[in-house]
């Protein structure tokens, strides 16, 4: 390797991409591309950069395949930092097929970095922590054992596995310590803030208490009742119904906590659940039904009783009752509430559990998206909506090792 490629490979290692580029800018050589294209990254010049680094992988000869598969690594990670998820998976398989062979095994572990961050983006949690199994147990380079720490710290908050997400966290800022990287360091204490902020509000009749995530996983996991408004749920530990598709069974079950221990009236339910102030015959045959598969979902939890005026809410075997409410009020932090698992929503799905027109939940996506946060994937149809992810993972600590570097 020559002088000014080297240097600008150690100019790239700790973050300082104009002093790469005070190396390289006005070569045209593979290597010199592919670290144009490294540098071009990290200032967040992407689409050159995409340019520079497919032009590098076109100029390794056929006897570098090496080389080109680490170009291919480093685009796909550019690709990720503009949201472009058109792309076959199978130039990065390849390319970490090509990495393995070589015994490149640090850029191998980048490329199932690089595709574990796809499907993370994606909301594809169960098949992200797969691939990071993959990753060997130790002897990752500090920058990509903090990263993997931080995308486990994540599938671990979104799992509500709290105690586990706190030590891949530790994990995250001592590797970053390690790799001597102030940008790194900054982004995992960064992600470590959601630890700290209020992530729902348990209302009471006493008045509300904001719960940090490990208050809230805590609640999830004990033998309490818990009606959760901010992911749409029912139930106790285990026992854990969904009803973000049956937005009519969670409004009864909602109102009935909110009044708990006493009843609510059958007109509040029929206007809560129905949203009408008038009320007729049907509404009120309608609402015997949905109490009564209320009552089937919540069988051994709570029993639904009939009283005079209405219905009220009565744990099993003197359960505590606990309602959930997102950290402030509005229908957008609602929204945010539901995206807040990670998993992909279409605009269909969130106007449903919202109990909103799909161009109400349209419109406040747009203006959460504006603020960037939201984002979105697919277009159309297959347009989906999903929270960001926890931390950043910058774009430029992602990247492998300059081509040249075999």
């Amino acid at each position: 390797m020559d002088s000014l490629i080297s240097a600008a490979a150690r100019a790239l290692a700790i973050g300082d991409a104009l002093g790469a580029l005070q190396h390289v800018a006005l070569r045209e050589d593979p290597p010199a591309l592919a670290l144009r294209g490294i540098a071009m990254a990290q200032l967040g010049e992407h689409g050159l950069a995409r340019g520079l680094l497919r032009r590098a992988a076109r100029g390794f000869g056929a006897r570098e395949e090496l080389a080109r598969a680490r170009c291919i690594v480093a685009e796909a990670e550019v690709a990720l930092a503009e949201r472009d998820f058109a792309g076959s998976p199978r130039a990065l398989n390849s390319a970490l097929a090509t990495l393995e062979a070589h015994a490149d095994h640090a850029n191998a572990s980048q490329a199932r970095l690089v595709a574990a961050r796809k499907l993370l983006l994606l909301g594809q949690l169960q098949q992200a922590g797969a691939m990071l199994a993959l990753l060997p147990a130790d002897g990752l380079p500090p920058p990509l054992a903090a990263l993997a720490a931080l995308l486990k710290a994540e599938l671990d908050l979104r799992s509500w596995r709290i105690p586990a997400a706190r030590t891949a966290f530790a994990q995250a800022r001592e590797a970053a310590a390690r790799s001597g990287i102030a940008a790194l360091s900054a982004e995992v204490e960064e992600a470590r803030t959601v630890l700290e902020h209020p992530a729902a509000r348990r209302l009471a009749p006493w008045g509300e208490q904001a719960l940090r995530i490990d208050e809230v996983a805590a609640l999830h996991a004990s033998d309490a009742l818990v009606i959760d408004a901010c992911r749409h749920s029912l139930g106790a530990g285990a026992a854990r119904q969904s009803l973000a598709r049956r937005p009519v069974l969670f409004a009864l079950a909602q109102a009935l906590a909110a009044a708990w221990p006493g009843d609510v009236t059958r007109e509040a339910l029929i206007e809560r659940a129905f949203r009408t102030r008038a009320p007729d015959e049907t509404h009120r045959a309608r609402l015997r039904v949905e109490i009564g598969r209320l009552r089937a979902l919540a069988k051994g939890l709570a029993r639904i009783d009939a009283t005079p005026q209405g219905f009220v809410l009565k744990p099993e075997d003197g359960r505590e009752l606990v309602l959930l409410a997102p950290p402030i009020d509005g229908d957008q932090s609602e929204l945010l509430a539901l995206l807040a698992d990670g998993a992909a929503w279409s605009t269909s799905a969130l106007a449903l559990a919202l109990g909103a027109s799909q161009r109400t939940v349209q419109r406040a996506l747009a203006e959460l998206e504006a603020q960037r946060r939201v984002r979105s994937i697919g277009r159309a149809r297959t347009q989906r909506w999903l929270a960001p992810p926890l931390a950043g993972f910058t774009t430029i600590l992602l990247l492998p090792a300059p081509p040249a570097m075999g």
